[in-house]
């Protein structure tokens, strides 16, 4: 048995480590999102908190680049590393929930060929984090369930509170928490104990910068994030898009195998109830919430993350029951034997497709918008032409593709000036560049708009289309760059306008 069991973990060991190598390579060729190289620009002047999220993002980043440079790889390093300590959390929860080597180690692999963590990892967003902190959630309710020792609820106030450092959904976590302990009984005794209500305090103390940044300016972050549960109107547009998506970031055999577990754990023959409900709670909270929120808004696919270490754990339960008959028990077999090539499979073709767009004949697909595919040529000619105007400020009217240029033309020039002048809120913890660099030519680059730039004409004495440049990937090209040379604003070039979240 012991032989058995040491098997079993060499093997996830060895296939962890072979997915997160993988991981390690895609990260250092593909080009970062806008949204990666908005948060690499937070990463440099951190703080308790910024305009979109909490800044456990920005932390992740700070230290990949500390270790690797600012590279994509070193933007991305720690995220994708952080899959260790993850995947030791749901093998450790998973072999403490239902006694089982073989279900543990299914749960590990299988939480890592999904492309929710496959990409989500490599692709630095604030859910990445949050589904480390969420798997370690897990654990530490585990160890209360299996210790009965009050302490481990520190240890829950503490992955809770890493939670909300990184995403305001971990809130959710709450009401998964208060339900378990209500609906099984021996569970009760926990709600006239102080230690969890200790390990609320926990929280909400490691949960403290935020709430005192937020403080700091007028409550934007709540005020944003929060707005979004406003309903103002019902529709069933987006909450056919929310299985869909799952279907693809689960990966479709483990997402089957999900499905099916969360099933088998309503079955009163597949193990301890207060074990089979913890999985559970960890996962419909969140996931009810989304399909109300799909009813009045899109829901993206990765703000499903944090379910992802439950979901894996119900899969491996289901991989593994023995209550399975006839053609129930075919498809948990043929899942159980595919669900990893295919994932990996999937991961691969999606990594290919992405930096080359050969999977598709080089035409257009979604994700050619939000990866950086040819920012690093475009970046060159965009500097080239900086020099050659003697632009001493490059200008962009988003913030995507002012992260872009901050990350890209660092490449060829250090200390670039480069500046959104609106929506000043999103950049609110960085210092403004020096006024005189504001005060000669500037440099301003978007796509080319069928209405020009009218509006910038007028703010300009001197408005000058100084070069037209293409973002390419192989033969497609995916946007065209107008720059034009603006001389003598007519008012500020900044505009201190206050977000619409404070309108």
């Amino acid at each position: 048995m012991n032989l058995e069991r040491l098997g079993n973990a060499r093997n996830v060991v060895l296939t962890v480590l072979a997915l997160v190598l993988l991981r390690l390579i895609v990260s250092a060729i593909t080009p970062l999102t806008f949204d990666e190289a908005y948060y690499w620009t937070w990463s440099k002047h951190l703080a308790g908190g910024y305009y979109d999220h909490p800044p456990m993002v920005a932390v992740v980043i700070r230290l990949g680049t500390l270790l690797a440079g600012d590279t994509e790889l070193g933007v991305r390093l720690v995220s994708v590393l952080l899959a260790l300590p993850m995947s030791w959390a749901v093998y450790r929860t998973a072999q403490i929930l239902f006694g089982s080597d073989r279900v543990a180690s299914t749960a590990a692999i299988f939480l890592n060929v999904t492309l929710m963590v496959a990409v989500g990892t490599v692709i630095v967003t604030p859910d990445a984090p949050l589904m480390v902190a969420s798997a370690f959630v897990l654990y530490s309710l585990a160890k209360v369930l299996e210790t009965g020792r009050g302490v481990w609820w520190i240890a829950v106030g503490i992955a809770v509170g890493m939670a909300l450092l990184s995403k305001y959904t971990a809130l959710l976590f709450g009401v998964g928490i208060l339900v378990w302990l209500i609906a099984v009984p021996r569970l009760r005794r926990w709600l006239i104990s102080p230690w969890p209500y200790l390990g609320g305090v926990v929280a909400f103390a490691v949960f403290a910068p935020v709430i005192l940044w937020n403080q700091q300016h007028h409550w934007v972050s709540f005020i944003k994030q929060f707005g979004r549960a406003r309903v103002d109107g019902l529709t069933l547009r987006f909450i056919g898009e929310v299985i869909p998506t799952q279907f693809a970031f689960a990966t479709p055999l483990i997402f089957i195998l999900g499905a099916m577990g969360l099933y088998v754990l309503s079955r009163r023959d597949a193990g301890a109830w207060s074990a089979r409900l913890l999985v559970s709670v960890m996962f419909w909270p969140i996931m009810l919430y989304f399909l109300w929120h799909s009813l009045h808004s899109r829901v993206e696919g990765n703000w499903l993350g944090p379910v992802y270490p439950a979901f894996a754990i119900a899969a491996a339960a289901a991989a593994h029951s023995p209550s399975w008959r006839g053609r129930a028990q075919q498809t948990v077999a043929f899942c159980r034997r595919w669900a990893n090539p295919v994932g990996v499979v999937m991961l691969l073709a999606l990594i290919v497709q992405a930096n080359t767009g050969i999977l598709t004949g080089y035409r257009r697909d979604a994700s050619v918008r939000s990866i950086g595919v040819g920012w690093n040529e475009l970046a060159r000619e965009i500097d080239a032409v900086r020099v050659r105007t003697g632009a001493t400020c490059v200008l962009a009217p988003d913030y995507g593709t002012t992260s872009w240029l901050i990350f890209y033309l660092a490449k060829y020039a250090k200390n670039v000036c480069v500046l959104q002048p609106q929506q000043r809120m999103r950049w609110v913890n960085m210092p403004e560049p020096d006024p005189a660099l504001l005060q000669g030519k500037l440099l301003f680059v978007d796509e080319v708009r069928p209405d020009g730039q009218a509006k910038l004409k007028a703010n300009y004495s001197r408005f000058e289309k100084v070069a037209e440049l293409t973002r390419k990937r192989g033969p497609l090209t995916i946007e065209t760059y107008e720059l034009d040379l603006l001389e003598g604003a007519k008012g500020e070039v900044i505009d201190r306008s206050p977000p619409p979240e404070l309108q």
